[in-house]
């Protein structure tokens, strides 16, 4: 299938609520993501239907002390660079820098941490792809003006950009304005700390607060490459095609309708203006947006760099799915596609479908992608010496990676790199379970909380850094 490019960015991927902990220590202030309990009202919490701005009696929190990456990321980077890693995803946690994201003055520890971080990445040729928001937003901000519902949020994040733009010039040159922009529509609290009152009109606010985040990353974006011209910053979406239940034309077009309500956030971000099925919508609806003629200079003049996305499944859907039998219950409701197994979690394996996305996705934007999330959720069961045996793992990644090797070779799509999910096992974001596990590397804690958080290689750990030393040759 041909080589991948020279300078490849292979890798892997977290985020820092899911893996760091600690979220209490070095002044850090408390944020939305660390505030969704594991179990059953997890979901109506991330969609802000169930309001939780304190831990309460009763629940786990299991971002709390995740698996304690503040305190082991030494150890954890070197097992990244004994895989080989180029690259290295990870998101910086606001509040840590801002512990109330309006604060005069950052967090001077918590800037030392993401340093030594840094640093620490560099003394093994590993390349920082820094996540500037992964879904977190300061409490204090929640609180205070309602999070990204209002345009102030836009001046907070702003001055944490140029913090971290300035301080991490030199050390960080790969940045995403914010993960999977596009699930503010689907669970509203997790993605930016979006609580709905009694009467709102829920789907205008939450494009209100798309909007601002639009915004913000334009403006973000300007930023970065005024502070530092070899910065390149990126977009990122929750990514994976809807298909069309049957060739009926409206489940066709109900398709495209599911896919262009995940790309009108990439298409302002890459093209730099609204498309026009998204503001016949919002006029259809009569959606209250102040989208001044300032928001759509800027807009226009600061388009990102490259398209970054994640990938685990595609999706089916059709005009009238309910006559069709039960959809699954992910934050993105699918209905089953019965040519494709599913993991344990109910996420539908299709590995054609990462190439198709990869096409689509460049068709469109004509813009370098880069594939920042890419895994399989499994419960891993070590063996009576403490090893995982997770072959499992190895069919999915190695299928996926032959579609994404036939979609750079075959069909011509630049591709900048690939960091599959959880290369570390961490929280689970959808579920907040441990047992949920995505890693080359095994972290000894369970969904109670208990263990040791002793790390250690599973099958893939060798798998994967045969995979990366070959360039992708050996699978």
């Amino acid at each position: 299938m041909g080589c991948l490019p020279e300078g490849f960015l292979w890798g892997g991927a977290t985020a820092a609520n899911q893996c760091e902990g600690a979220c209490q220590e070095g002044g850090r202030g408390l944020a939305n993501v660390d505030l969704i309990p594991a179990g059953p009202e997890r979901i109506a919490v991330m969609r802000g239907v169930r309001k939780m701005l304190k831990w309460e009696d009763g629940y786990t929190y299991p971002g709390q002390e995740a698996i304690d990456m503040y305190h082991h990321f030494k150890e954890d980077i070197a097992l990244f660079a004994e895989m080989g890693f180029k690259c290295y995803r990870l998101s910086i946690a606001w509040s840590r820098i801002y512990p109330n994201g309006f604060d005069e003055e950052p967090n001077e520890e918590g800037l030392r941490f993401y340093e030594a971080l840094f640093d620490e990445c560099h003394k093994y040729g590993m390349e920082p792809l820094v996540t500037i928001v992964h879904f977190d937003a300061p409490l204090a901000c929640i609180k205070k003006f309602g999070s990204w519902k209002s345009r102030q949020m836009i001046d907070c994040y702003l001055k944490y950009c140029e913090t971290i733009f300035r301080r991490y010039k030199g050390k960080v040159k790969y940045w995403l304005t914010f993960n999977e922009i596009n699930m503010v529509l689907h669970l509203p609290f997790m993605a930016a700390g979006i609580l709905f009152e009694e009467g709102e009109n829920e789907e205008e606010s939450k494009y209100i607060a798309a909007h601002h985040e639009l915004v913000a990353s334009a403006l973000a974006t300007k930023m970065a490459h005024e502070i530092d011209p070899e910065n390149q910053v990126g977009c990122m979406l929750a990514a994976g095609r809807f298909y069309p239940y049957s060739c009926d034309p409206e489940d066709v077009f109900a398709a495209m309708e599911k896919d262009r309500a995940n790309y009108f956030f990439i298409d302002v971000q890459s093209r730099g203006k609204y498309p026009n099925y998204a503001r016949k919508m919002i006029e259809r609806k009569g959606f209250a947006i102040d989208i001044t003629q300032e928001d759509e200079k800027v807009l226009a003049e600061n388009t990102v760099d490259f398209i970054s996305f994640s990938y685990y499944s595609s999706r089916l859907t059709a005009a009238h799915s309910e006559k069709y039998g039960e959809a699954s219950q992910n934050a993105m409701e699918s209905m089953r596609n019965p040519y494709l197994k599913a993991s344990e979690w109910g996420w539908q394996i299709d590995p054609m479908g990462l190439r198709i996305t990869l096409n689509s996705l460049y068709d469109r934007y004509q813009k370098p992608l880069f594939i920042v999330e890419n895994g399989l959720g499994a419960v891993d069961k070590p063996d009576e010496n403490g090893f995982v045996d997770d072959q499992y793992r190895i069919d999915y990644l190695r299928a996926h990676i032959k579609a994404m090797k036939q979609a750079v070779n075959e069909d011509g799509v630049p591709l900048m790199g690939y960091t599959p999910w959880g290369c570390i096992d961490l929280v689970s974001a959808s579920t907040g379970e441990m047992k949920k596990r995505y890693g080359f590397i095994y972290v000894d804690k369970d969904d109670s909380g208990k263990g040791t958080l002793k790390r250690s290689r599973k099958a893939s750990f060798e798998w994967y850094k045969k995979v990366i030393a070959s360039n992708g040759e050996e699978l």
